[in-house]
């Protein structure tokens, strides 16, 4: 049986909440808003993020390119939050 090479590339919700500093939940929940992209894997359907998303929502966030930047959104209080980290 072969693996799946992308799967092993993907980080796991531990790994990204310890990265982002944010509660594996929280992390859940900017995946089921959108904030954040994640791909169901397995029979479960567990959660995996690409480095390379984590690597822009960060990128973005620093540069202030999130949209929304005059309303109070959901993700406005993640960029706040991740950024006061």
């Amino acid at each position: 049986m072969m693996k799946n090479n992308l799967a092993d590339n993907m980080l796991t919700v531990r790994e990204v909440s310890q990265i982002l500093h944010v509660h594996s939940n929280t992390l859940r929940r900017w995946s089921d808003l959108g904030i954040i992209k994640a791909y169901r894997i397995g029979p479960r359907g567990d959660r995996r993020f690409k480095q390379e998303d984590i690597n822009l929502l960060l990128t973005e966030e620093s540069k202030g390119l999130l949209p929304n930047a005059n309303e109070s959104t959901e993700i406005d209080k993640v960029t706040q939050y991740v950024m006061a980290r």
